[in-house]
């Protein structure tokens, strides 16, 4: 038969073939864990993990979180952050957690949880994070911001 290899041919071809397949098989890093077959996974800590404020979240209050104190204090619990004690805290901070929460804020993400608390603050107050203890609090904003004209209904001017 003319087709076929000859004999030495056929000894060679299990070890060509172990070095192809040796290097063509994706090897993991010293930081990838394998989680599947063929799947590998980073063992790093994610974003979330490494900064506890950018974990996302989506919330929809319950009825009974009706302030803005409320709703902060909701969407702390689970994130290990606590609000910083009213004796440490700017004084303006009592006016904006006792504000009524807004409709529009009662359901929020995802988005972070950073941009969760300084979106239910609104543009006159800055969130204020300790990371060492775990604690957040706002600000009030210089005044020297632009005031924003009030909205009048056509028969107040």
């Amino acid at each position: 038969m003319t087709d076929q290899l000859p004999q030495h041919t056929h000894r060679k071809l299990p070890i060509a073939l172990a070095i192809v397949v040796l290097t063509h098989v994706p090897t993991a890093h010293a930081e990838e864990v394998q989680v599947g077959r063929y799947a590998t996974v980073r063992a790093v800590p994610t974003l979330a993990q490494t900064n506890l404020l950018a974990a996302p979240v989506t919330v929809q209050f319950p009825g009974s979180v009706d302030t803005v104190g409320k709703a902060v204090a909701h969407l702390l619990r689970p994130s290990g952050y606590r609000l910083a004690a009213d004796a440490v805290a700017d004084p303006a901070r009592a006016v904006l957690l006792g504000l009524p929460l807004p409709a529009v804020h009662r359901i929020l993400g995802p988005m972070p949880l950073q941009s969760a608390l300084e979106t239910l603050a609104g543009p006159a107050y800055r969130l204020v994070e300790d990371p060492a203890h775990r604690l957040v609090s706002f600000e009030r904003c210089p005044r020297s911001r632009p005031v924003r004209t009030p909205i009048l209904n056509p028969g107040e001017r």
